[in-house]
């Protein structure tokens, strides 16, 4: 599946599909998810462009420069998703390429450069863009987890409490599924690590594709971008802290109530024992 972004003027088109070979000169943006055989061929005959998985994750292949990175999204139904993509570089267009036909995080992208119409000045004008909206994509679910774990720290408030809003004791049960919760979440907030470190380093190769002199300005957005990418991994590494802060508290919390339990057997014990021993004399 391809979708092509043709810059005529100042004008953007989106069109499903590649356009005619004579408007090839036209083309800005090429959104590739899961393309068919056909259209990897014609990819690489007309754009040089090769959708095979590269072997590593920065490759320079005659005028393009390949880009590899894990990249998630929310979406719609509130769940996050993961995928690679890999952007593509040249001196006329860009490419995102990604195997996920369902995958596609770009969607404002189209949208911000009609508002805003220097983003599509250039390939590394629109790159940049790009690499911003999946950057505001990992901050999205970041915060999705962070609003998870202000909700999971009142429960793990009620489960230390004893009894819920309605009155239910609250026991050991809650508290192992508060723990597979929090276990989860920590799994989902080290994929947002991961995936902002090669975010990262998508960011540092197009600054050193920038030219200091005569693109100036694209220059301070791209620095601005390196320091929003490098704050959404803090942001995300706050919240790993914080999500074994209250696995440590539900652990603390465990032990406690095993013990009240073994101390209640302990006193059932105790208050048998004596008639037990005098039923086993006689």
């Amino acid at each position: 599946m391809i979708h092509t972004t043709l810059k005529i003027g100042e004008q953007l088109r989106s069109v499903d599909n590649l356009p005619p070979p004579e408007r090839d000169p036209q083309v800005l943006w090429l959104e590739v998810n899961a393309p068919s055989a056909e259209e990897a061929a014609s990819l690489r005959e007309r754009f040089g462009i090769d959708t095979r998985p590269q072997v590593g994750n920065v490759v320079e292949e005659d005028d393009l420069l390949y880009l590899r990175s894990q990249l998630i999204e929310l979406s719609a139904d509130g769940e996050p998703r993961f995928s690679s993509v890999t952007f593509v570089l040249g001196d006329r267009f860009v490419a995102t390429l990604s195997d996920d036909a369902e995958f596609r995080p770009f969607n404002a992208v189209l949208h911000r450069c009609k508002r805003r119409p220097s983003n599509a000045e250039s390939p590394k004008a629109l790159l940049r863009l790009l690499l911003q909206t999946a950057n505001d994509g990992a901050t999205a679910v970041i915060d999705h987890v962070a609003d998870a774990l202000v909700q999971t720290t009142a429960e793990i408030s009620e489960i230390s409490d004893g009894y819920d809003e309605q009155g239910r004791e609250l026991g050991v049960g809650d508290l192992s599924a508060t723990m597979h919760r929090l276990n989860d979440r920590e799994e989902l907030i080290l994929q947002c690590v991961e995936a902002q470190l090669t975010l990262e380093r998508s960011v540092r190769y197009l600054s050193d594709e920038v030219d200091n002199r005569t693109e100036a300005d694209l220059q301070v957005l791209v620095n601005e971008l390196a320091g929003d990418v490098a704050g959404t991994k803090e942001h995300a590494a706050f919240q790993h802290e914080k999500v074994r802060y209250l696995q440590m508290a539900v652990t603390n919390i465990l032990n406690i109530k095993q013990n009240e339990i073994i101390k209640i057997f302990t006193i059932i014990t105790a208050v048998f024992l004596p008639p037990t021993l005098i039923g086993t004399l006689y």
